[in-house]
């Protein structure tokens, strides 16, 4: 049986979008799978750099396609930044391998700077080298610094053409061997401030680019590089001053989205895996599959995935539908970096722990998904940045809720220009949002849905009568636990939006709840236990704790989706 809520390579027709973004995410799944499955491991494994995925993509006008704006698309009507398609091929790129996902991504973060620019000529070059089957980087992190893009040590000198002198290093930056256009964030080493900060279009293959060394060991390419006296022309400046520190978060809100996409792939590719594995072997004289615990992991897995779904694809309507007046993505775009990734690892172990000893295979994919579903909540932003980041959001979305026109599923074919015109990045503490009880109130007849929205009001209660002091305001520790309580009130609240607009199975739905009572328990419990907490504090925990509402043939239903799971896809040899 196919599961209609995991991707099957098999099976897979994306029927809601045109026929163009159809026939390219097919051939990419076709590309994939007539490769077949020794190819993937074996390049893996030996760490080949994927020069034959990026012949395809280059043949197949891939990214061009998906990467262009329609502004800058010429005639070609097939060509937008259409977020919808965008994380159609990011899940699928995930669930194939995370290196080529990688290269895809670093992609979109180098087209970021370009495409939020005013620089028409850098606008044309870049769209020109797409046509050329070329990838991009985004040359912001450096050594010493990571991603605080307000300590740069890459400098500009002016010369005497209008122009300027680069030098300076910047390291972990994907794709920077092969890029035909890197955007490098620096500053003037002649103004001090934010009006000295820069962004600049750089070519991987001019001489005074040095590429130093990959810093991964990997079959991704993670550059070290380094820039000496590297000329920069005035065409080849995107931004100056505020608007170049502004480009750089702005990026960072489009392309890190593609995170919880790349999560969602790997963690579907290995639950076939897994399901399948623990199905047909036999221990003790019994299916794997009949121990109550194995079962209670595997449906557990299998919940967690189907909600970081339900999450991700509603979070794209908001994405779509942002504009000027409608900035709730910026909230629900650190929760897709943070909340899921951070659930896909939550998947990988649970599944871990049922096949144990084969998860360490060589010729699985279960191996490389174990190892890449760590990276992805580290990458740009860690999980404790981005909970601060949600904390922001925090007082508006509980309390003071604003009337907003309804989102709808956003499937067209439209350009989502609105993301390369964002603006400043700043002013996140006066977004305001929809008010989130109307979601549980649609669906308080599900018992764990109705158990979970006790626990939400409780937060609101605590954060009403005992909010942080001053102190446990500086305490990031403590500030991250109720951030965690926080950040699942909003990942349940769009659950349930996509729940109703897609008339998910009640049952799943009701188990996807059970897991979130259990995890507010867990963090209430943590909050309890620390050293900053309250007395009133730690009493409100206690009284927060919630066993979910159990339902033995609601569980055992939902066990017939995923134990249907063994057999159903097999990747071609």
């Amino acid at each position: 049986m196919t599961d209609p809520l995991l991707f099957h390579p098999h099976r897979y027709d994306p029927a809601h979008l045109d026929e163009t973004s159809r026939r390219l995410l097919r051939a990419t799944v076709d590309w994939f799978e007539s490769r077949g499955k020794q190819a993937l491991v074996d390049s893996y494994n030996h760490q080949e750099w994927y020069a034959d995925f990026l012949a395809f993509a280059a043949k197949e006008g891939l990214f061009a396609t998906f990467l262009t704006p329609a502004a800058d698309a010429g005639d070609d009507p097939d060509k937008r930044w259409d977020t919808a398609r965008n994380a159609a091929l990011s899940e699928i790129l995930g669930f194939y391998g995370l290196g080529y996902w990688y290269t895809w991504q670093v992609t979109v973060l180098g087209l970021g700077p370009v495409w939020q620019s005013g620089n028409t000529a850098a606008r044309a070059r870049a769209a020109a080298l797409l046509d050329e089957g070329h990838v991009m980087a985004f040359g912001l992190s450096e050594r010493p610094h990571g991603a605080d893009i307000y300590s740069t040590d890459l400098l500009l000198t002016p010369d005497a053409d209008g122009g300027f002198r680069a030098t300076g290093g910047k390291y972990y930056i994907g794709n920077g061997n092969v890029a035909g256009l890197v955007s490098v964030f620096g500053r003037r080493a002649d103004v001090e401030g934010p009006e000295g900060y820069v962004f600049f279009a750089a070519d991987s293959r001019h001489p005074a680019y040095r590429l130093v060394r990959n810093v991964v060991n990997a079959q991704m390419y993670v550059s070290e590089f380094r820039l000496e006296n590297y000329p920069v022309r005035a065409e080849d400046v995107l931004h100056t001053g505020p608007a170049a520190f502004d480009a750089a978060l702005n990026t960072v809100n489009v392309g890190k989205f593609n995170l919880c996409t790349a999560s969602i792939g790997i963690c579907e590719h290995a639950m076939y895996e897994a399901v399948t594995h623990a199905h047909q072997r036999i221990l003790y004289g019994r299916r794997v599959t009949d121990f109550p615990h194995v079962r209670r992991e595997l449906t557990d897995a299998y919940a967690r995935l189907v909600a970081m779904k339900l999450f991700s694809d509603r979070a794209v309507d908001y994405f779509r539908s942002a504009g000027p007046d409608d900035r709730r993505y910026l909230l629900f775009n650190p929760m897709t970096k943070m909340k899921v990734t951070t659930e896909g690892e939550k998947v990988i172990d649970l599944l871990w722990d049922v096949i144990a000893a084969k998860g360490f295979e060589a010729d699985t994919y279960f191996d490389k998904a174990a190892k890449d579903i760590r990276g992805l909540p580290k990458l740009e932003g860690t999980v404790h940045v981005n909970l601060a980041l949600i904390l922001k959001f925090m007082p508006n979305y509980l309390f003071r809720p604003a009337a907003h026109p309804p989102v709808p599923t956003r499937q067209d074919p439209a350009d989502d220009e609105f993301l390369f015109r964002q603006g400043p990045a700043r002013g996140l503490g006066a977004i305001r949002f929809h008010d989130w009880r109307a979601a549980y109130d649609a669906h308080a007849h599900l018992p764990n849905v109705a158990r979970f929205r006790e626990q939400a009001d409780g937060l609101t209660a605590l954060l009403a009568a005992h909010a942080p002091d001053e102190a446990q305001q500086r305490d990031l520790d403590f500030l991250l636990t109720v951030g965690q309580l926080f950040a699942l009130v909003v990942y349940g609240q769009l659950i349930l939006e996509q729940a109703e607009l897609t008339g998910l199975d009640a049952d799943l739905l009701d188990e996807i709840f059970d897991l979130l009572v259990r995890d507010f328990s867990a963090y209430a419990t943590d909050l309890h236990g620390k050293a900053a907490t309250t007395e009133a504090q730690a009493a409100w925990a206690l009284a927060h704790l919630r066993r979910p509402v159990v339902d033995a043939d609601r569980t055992a239903r939902v066990w017939q989706r995923v134990v249907a799971l063994s057999g159903a896809y097999e990747m071609h040899p």
